[in-house]
């Protein structure tokens, strides 16, 4: 339900704010959901032209008891930017700036920067930005560190986390904070940098953040190869490891996902095989040293696995990479809903996972596919299921309650990349004990008194198969298929 907004809140943010305000349906409506396409109107939506004006919006709402739902792109697959309770939007896509500094080896850039775009420019300087999310092409840098967000590449450069060195916005009061600085090093009181990272926009605006760069890979070879079983396929990380072999991408697709894309594109990935657990391999470093890691990687696939290729050039590249596109577009086609898990385990613990997830598919008679990042242990459980059959939404619900136990219990994350928006409201609390919880909301009880961050996420069950779903496009979804 929506709360009602004081008429004395908008005659002040009228005062001063009235060109950044928009009210006419279609703002609104575009504002509504995101990528889990639950609705919920805003009352208002606020798009400033300055970072100063993202402090006055959030003194104005504090005082007031107005709710605040800040959004980027709208990317979030598990509801994060979806105004639960109404109240007002703030849309920080136009802080869109992107400053490199190639003496100090980072970037200074505004939450509504684009991840591809900040790649390119720093390219350009010949420097890298790592962390390489499915959605880089429109998602937002403020997304990515709300939600802490990955990608492909982090078994060997790491998350968004590890590229922040300062965050700059505003506290729930409107008052202007600073956590960490410019530096590598800073070790001087709380890290509430890192506080803010993965806080979903529950804690503070961000409106400028730090980031650290580093050196462009010279070179980079992709790999593609079929397995004879998940058991060998998800060895591959600690097995390499262990050879001294550090590839920047270990995708994985296990047997049901290669064999419903391959009925979906009605071609093997290597004729005459059939349908086999299929890894995705990249190296990037030197030139020297790539060979040296080539010919390793080489070998193990030539001993471990029943046929692999590599790479010739960037468009036979591009190829392969298309076959971990397809798998999610694949699934698409068996129901009218999927539910895309972005689980986390222990690698060790990885095929013991995917061990229960088959047998949960025989259980439950879903259709349920795994693919995703196995160098890091963050893989993706889909699961397929009509939304319009109330018997079989109910099996999906339950099955997806015994995967989210069983990777607790495996020692893992419910989330490793995606949040905890709604979605994964309803699990989220089997992630942590009385007093870890009693903590969490005591932080969100200091830094956000009047509750008015994002409210009813994380913390409060909200359960998304109950909701009606809007069928309408974001404005990334027009150019872009599918985000995985």
């Amino acid at each position: 339900m929506s709360v009602n907004i004081p008429e004395d809140a908008l005659i002040k943010l009228e005062r001063t704010l009235s060109s950044c305000m928009r009210s006419d349906d279609e703002s609104l409506f575009q504002a509504s959901f995101d990528g889990l396409k639950v609705e919920r109107k805003p009352s208002l939506v606020i798009k400033p032209d300055s970072t100063n004006q993202v402090g006055e919006v959030l003194s104005i709402a504090h005082e007031f008891c107005v709710p605040v739902t800040t959004r980027g792109a709208g990317s979030s697959l598990t509801g994060g930017v979806t105004p639960l309770l109404g109240g007002w939007v703030l849309d920080l896509s136009g802080l869109d700036d992107i400053e490199i500094d190639t003496e100090n080896l980072l970037v200074r850039c505004g939450p509504g920067a684009i991840v591809s775009d900040l790649q390119k420019k720093a390219s350009t300087a010949g420097l890298f930005y790592p962390p390489d999310p499915s959605s880089k092409k429109f998602c937002t840098i403020g997304g990515n560190i709300a939600c802490n967000a990955g990608g492909l590449r982090c078994v060997k450069y790491g998350v968004t986390r590890d590229y922040v060195l300062a965050l700059s916005g505003y506290l729930a009061t409107g008052e202007f904070v600073t956590w960490g600085r410019a530096t590598r090093k800073f070790a001087t009181g709380y890290n509430l940098r890192d506080l803010w990272i993965g806080s979903e926009g529950t804690l503070g605006v961000v409106t400028e953040a730090v980031l650290r760069l580093i050196s462009q890979p010279s070179v980079r070879r992709t790999f593609i190869a079929a397995c004879p079983s998940e058991e060998s396929a998800l060895s591959a990380p600690v097995a390499l490891m262990k050879l001294g072999v550090r590839p920047s991408i270990i995708e994985f697709l296990d047997q049901w996902t290669v064999d419903c894309l391959q009925k979906y594109t009605g071609k093997e990935i290597f004729p005459g095989l059939g349908a086999n657990p299929v890894l995705l391999m990249e190296l990037d470093s030197p030139g020297a040293s790539l060979e040296t890691e080539s010919k390793i990687l080489e070998d193990w696939l030539d001993e471990f696995c029943l046929q692999f290729s590599v790479a010739k050039n960037e468009e036979e590249a591009e190829d392969f990479w298309e076959v971990r596109r397809q798998g999610s577009s694949s699934m698409k086609k068996l129901a009218d809903t999927k539910l895309n898990e972005d689980i986390v385990v222990p690698l060790d613990r990885q095929i013991e996972l995917v061990r229960f997830v088959s047998a949960l598919r025989e259980r439950s008679k879903l259709k349920i596919g795994v693919f995703g990042h196995c160098g890091d242990g963050n893989l993706h459980v889909n699961f397929m299921y009509n939304e319009s059959d109330s018997e079989e939404t109910n099996r999906a619900v339950e099955a997806l309650s015994e995967l989210m136990q069983k990777v607790v219990e495996l020692g893992g994350a419910i989330s490793g990349e995606h949040g905890v928006g709604l979605a994964k409201t309803p699990f989220v609390r089997m992630q942590f004990n009385d007093a870890e919880w009693r903590t969490m909301k005591s932080i969100k009880q200091a830094m956000d008194p009047k509750g008015i961050l994002n409210p009813g996420k994380i913390f409060d069950v909200f359960n998304p198969w109950e909701q009606k779903k809007v069928s309408a496009p974001l404005s990334w979804e027009r150019t872009e298929e599918e985000i995985a």
